[in-house]
């Protein structure tokens, strides 16, 4: 694996505030010209430092008000029951992240939703569709306080 660099460590850190900063403006922040900028951003892309790039869209802007985290408790541990599980997760769009956890639940859901009919829908009719689903717990969110990917660099 590749090790990082301080210039390396600079682009990433750019990347991660503004995905659409040129290559130009990615150069000047890390002090070197934009040919080598280039090459070495390839590179971190390449090594699979940079898994893709997105952007962030307003979820109440496009119709979606509701936020919820669901922690889920499968009733079976049996590998062909969790993949199972794990695929319908993929297929659903409600659902935006999804985490295996340890701890007194299985996974975590974070899900959105258009209003409060929708979720209800999503949490009574098609969570309990899923493949060897237990116990469900909601949480509701009321407010992003912070709302940061990528990693600390």
């Amino acid at each position: 694996m590749h090790k990082l660099d301080d210039v390396d460590q600079i682009i990433l850190r750019a990347l991660q505030e503004d995905g659409r900063m040129s290559n130009v403006d990615l150069a000047e922040r890390a002090g070197i010209s934009a040919p080598p900028c280039l090459r070495r951003l390839r590179h971190l892309e390449d090594a699979g430092y940079i898994k893709g790039y997105t952007a962030i869209v307003d979820p109440n802007l496009m119709g979606y008000s509701i936020s919820a985290f669901i922690k889920v408790s499968v009733a079976s541990s049996k590998n062909e029951d969790l993949q199972a599980f794990i695929q319908k997760v993929q297929e659903w769009d409600h659902i935006r992240e999804a985490y295996a956890l340890a701890g007194d639940a299985d996974f975590l859901l974070r899900v959105v939703a258009k209003d409060w009919d929708d979720y209800q829908n999503f949490l009574l009719n098609i969570l309990p569709t899923a493949p060897a689903i237990g116990t469900n717990k909601s949480y509701l969110s009321v407010k992003t306080i912070k709302q940061s990917g990528g990693v600390p660099l």
